[in-house]
């Protein structure tokens, strides 16, 4: 595939680049801030278009949100570009904000998740291909919220395995090898999940993760 980086990490860039390389991807450009980023997709011709750009959260000239940002303005104006945002932290602001936009093509990884390549590139195919592909910390984090007011709470323990699977991007096919049940079992619980938050009258991808973790707020 090819590929657009954004860190200003020099060392973890160059790393990203040598990876990306030696797994036969094209690096089309790796730069060190957001405005650089859009400056390079603005630039490039239809056919030069990335098939996925990976950016960090926290960029120059702040080292706030400027990734997250950017981000948001790549699946605005480009939205067949898949995008990958690394955090050092599970930041629940920015990772809800990612969710809660249309999701399909966009992915939230830890950094330390980096390390484990195959678990990268694998969240980076599935961006580049349209799908989701959220960390399980990222997701588990998000789940985190008091049972008594949440509707999340009325959910079963299995159901909520089922979402956290869903909410990290999985097909039901995949979740059905993951948790070792059949995939009809898993079509069952996630009618469940839908009904118990009140989504059966939400239609498309949006059921499967974003109006599901739009109930767990900011």
């Amino acid at each position: 595939m090819r590929v657009v980086l954004a860190d200003d990490s020099i060392l973890l860039r160059e790393g990203l680049v040598r990876l990306l390389a030696e797994e036969g991807h094209e690096v089309a450009a790796a730069v060190g801030d957001a405005d650089q980023l859009i400056a390079v997709l603005e630039q490039a011709g239809e056919e030069e278009k990335p098939d996925a750009v990976v950016v960090d959260v926290r960029m120059p000239p702040t080292h706030t949100d400027e990734g997250l940002r950017a981000a948001l303005q790549i699946r605005e104006r480009w939205p067949d570009i898949g995008v990958l945002v690394l955090s050092q932290y599970v930041e629940r602001r920015y990772a809800t904000e990612l969710l809660t936009d249309d999701s399909e093509g966009v992915g939230y990884l830890l950094k330390d998740r980096v390390v484990q390549v195959d678990e990268f590139l694998d969240a980076l195919e599935r961006v580049s291909t349209g799908k989701a592909a959220f960390d399980p910390e990222v997701v588990r984090q998000l789940l985190m919220r008091s049972r008594r007011t949440d509707p999340l709470g009325t959910l079963t323990a299995r159901e909520q395995e089922v979402l956290r699977e869903m909410a990290q991007g999985h097909t039901n096919a995949a979740i059905a090898v993951r948790l070792h049940i059949s995939q009809s079992a898993v079509e069952k619980h996630i009618n469940a999940i839908f009904d118990k938050l009140g989504l059966t009258g939400t239609s498309g991808y949006s059921r499967r993760v974003l109006a599901v973790l739009r109930y767990l707020g900011t």
